[in-house]
């Protein structure tokens, strides 16, 4: 797709976005400074990146390690943030590690300590949210509180990570009141993990194209857009 097609779909999308943002962020009292927009990238050509940059946006979230790796040789802007959102598969972890800002995908105890071991053996400490599954779907990853409240304080104490926090998704559904409550109830796991001393990072990746709104009010740090963006991949 051309890079002025993305130029229009993004130019017709993006005031409307921030004025959503802001406008959650009033209603919960929160400042919209303490709320990242991530521009989600996936599935989308390097003009879809060339433009959004021209909105200094310089968050992007990427799927998949090999979708991730061509991009970032295809456009190597220092101010680009990049996030890995989706599901890590343990062999893959070699190729994504030290190459992101932060790995919101976490989503279990041995991938976990794969992540680890080879930030440990490279002498450094990986950036990662732990993925809380809160809906409880056989489909997502995620540790499932309570169900798995060992591995969950097991991943948080290990070596080679700062852990910076937590992230989720909620159940695809149009009824607000289920999206309120999984947003909430990770909102209040952080909260717990915190104030036992379990947890220092704050961030909380909650909300995509239908539901961000809502991840805001309810304690979102980090919103995941993609199609709300750039419309959906062709």
């Amino acid at each position: 797709m051309s890079q002025v097609i993305y130029r229009s779909r993004i130019a017709r999308a993006i005031t409307n976005i921030l004025e959503k943002i802001e406008k959650a962020a009033n209603r919960s009292d929160r400042n919209l400074e303490d709320i990242t927009l991530i521009a989600v990238t996936k599935s989308h050509p390097i003009s879809a990146i060339l433009e959004i940059l021209k909105f200094e946006i310089f968050d992007l979230g990427e799927n998949r390690v090999p979708e991730l790796t061509t991009k970032q040789e295809s456009v190597p802007d220092e101010r680009i943030r990049w996030h890995m959102i989706g599901h890590l598969q343990s062999r893959k972890v070699p190729a994504v590690l030290g190459s992101t800002q932060l790995i919101h995908s976490i989503d279990s105890l041995k991938l976990a300590k794969r992540l680890s071991n080879k930030a440990v053996e490279a002498g450094m400490r990986e950036q990662v949210l732990l993925q809380i599954n809160a809906s409880r779907e056989s489909t997502k990853g995620g540790f499932i509180v309570p169900d798995m409240d060992e591995d969950l304080y097991s991943a948080l104490n290990l070596p080679g990570l700062k852990v910076a926090g937590l992230m989720t998704m909620a159940p695809l559904t149009e009824d607000g009141i289920v999206m309120r409550n999984t947003f909430k109830s990770v909102r209040e796991l952080q909260q717990k993990l915190i104030d036992s001393g379990l947890l220092a990072g704050k961030v909380l990746s909650m909300g995509m194209s239908n539901d961000f709104e809502i991840a805001i009010e309810e304690g979102s740090t980090m919103v995941r857009l993609g199609t709300a963006l750039f419309g959906r991949p062709v």
